[in-house]
């Protein structure tokens, strides 16, 4: 059983300036929540418990956040709040390792290879929410699959417009979903579908070999991208689990991609969601 999540929030977000320069951007909040609460939840519900952060400079209020502070929990329960600190008591342990230097998320998984050893583990990108709203969330899907079929890997992917594969790594699949290939950002001509890797990832042991042997690519950075596709050329299966119908992706790399989920959250709000609404209806009727 799969038990260890690697998270890598080591990036600078630097699209996200200057909001990012003091602040992570996997700590700005989407509705009540930081992004990174949201995906530590999501990993918790599917059974994980052991979680490695991968972080980088003026990431310390990532650890702040999950530490437990007595003292706000004695002022939270005296007055009956202490429901705002739930995830305090998710039953998950959490360890962090710091990037020496920004040299791509290839780089950062291999940070890892100490935490994970010989056992699988998931990957869930710091920057990126996966709202599963069916029966059977997408985490669950994924791990259900590689108990399965023991593959080198499974990747969740999503489908995007044709004119945006170039912003993505993008995979070639069969109709089963098993994966012939993968491409990092390809031009528009050349991309093999338009299903694009979306954020989640479950890898054998193996991966710690090939990102051993991965040669940096533009800007110093090891790319994850390149190490799974030097897998399938030697012969390793992995396998891709789509989103379902329903399920979204909220990214937070960009100021459109933020503002758009943080509304989407908002609105969601079982509290204020209502008035939110109502607000924006307001601005669009003005």
């Amino acid at each position: 059983m799969i038990k260890k999540a690697v998270i890598p929030v080591a990036g600078m977000g630097t699209r996200l300036l200057p909001v990012t320069k003091s602040q992570p951007k996997e700590m700005l909040p989407l509705g009540r929540k930081p992004c990174v609460q949201h995906i530590v939840e999501e990993l918790a519900s599917a059974g994980l418990k052991d979680i490695l952060f991968v972080t980088g400079a003026n990431k310390r209020s990532i650890e702040d956040h999950f530490d437990i502070d007595q003292e706000l929990r004695n002022k939270l329960q005296a007055v009956e709040r202490l429901d705002d600190l739930e995830f305090e008591d998710l039953n998950i342990d959490i360890y962090y390792t710091r990037q020496k230097r920004p040299a791509g998320l290839g780089d950062a998984v291999s940070y890892g290879q100490g935490f994970a050893a010989d056992s699988p583990f998931v990957v869930a990108l710091g920057d990126a929410v996966i709202e599963s709203n069916g029966s059977t969330p997408l985490m669950k899907r994924m791990l259900d699959l590689y108990q399965e079929k023991e593959p080198a890997f499974v990747i969740a992917v999503r489908e995007v417009p044709q004119k945006d594969v170039s912003k993505y790594g993008i995979i070639d699949m069969t109709a089963e979903g098993e994966i012939k290939g993968l491409v990092e950002k390809p031009a528009i001509h050349e991309a093999p579908s338009n299903y694009a890797i979306a954020a989640r990832y479950i890898f054998s042991p193996d991966i710690f070999g090939f990102l051993d042997k991965t040669l940096p690519g533009r800007g110093g950075e090891i790319q994850l991208t390149d190490a799974m596709q030097m897998m399938i050329k030697h012969g390793y299966k992995a396998y891709a689990v789509p989103l379902a119908e329903g399920e979204v992706r909220h990214d937070i790399g960009t100021f459109e991609s933020y503002f758009k989920s943080f509304i989407d959250f908002a609105l969601q709000d079982k509290e204020y969601g209502y008035t939110v609404r109502q607000h924006i209806q307001n601005i669009i009727n003005k």
